[in-house]
């Protein structure tokens, strides 16, 4: 059965940086979909990052430019979330999502319309001040 499960989060102080991880497993990929959301408390789930395996095309959400980076290992099967320089506004619940079978225009719009068929259960992070 196909999953991903999310490891890596915790508590830092403002400034800091946490690197998330994200295991992808049961599914025999092919031009696969990976993103990473995020859930502020009271907000709605919003994309933060994503990639496309067949072009390597990156994604981001403005808040992520510039402070957060994404990377690939194990022949795709993990997607990492660099985060540095992390803001109390930052804190809340990290999902790593998956989808196959895409084009990379799919990706991108998924990624904004945060449609995906796979979903983990979600890592927290917590910036302190």
């Amino acid at each position: 059965q196909a999953k991903v499960v999310e490891s890596g989060g915790g508590s830092v102080q403002a400034g800091g940086s946490l690197r998330l991880s994200c295991v992808a497993s049961g599914v025999t990929w092919s031009f696969y979909c990976m993103a990473w959301f995020r859930q502020l408390p009271g907000k709605e789930r919003e994309g933060v990052a994503a990639i496309y395996s067949g072009t390597d095309a990156q994604y981001f959400a403005d808040s992520a430019k510039g402070r957060f980076t994404i990377s690939q290992d194990n022949g795709g099967n993990t997607l990492d979330l660099q985060m540095n320089s992390l803001k109390p506004d930052d804190t809340g619940t990290y999902y790593c999502a998956a989808d196959w079978g895409l084009s990379a225009s799919d990706c991108a719009n998924r990624f904004k319309r945060r449609n995906f068929d796979l979903w983990g259960q979600g890592t927290q992070v917590t910036v302190s001040s």
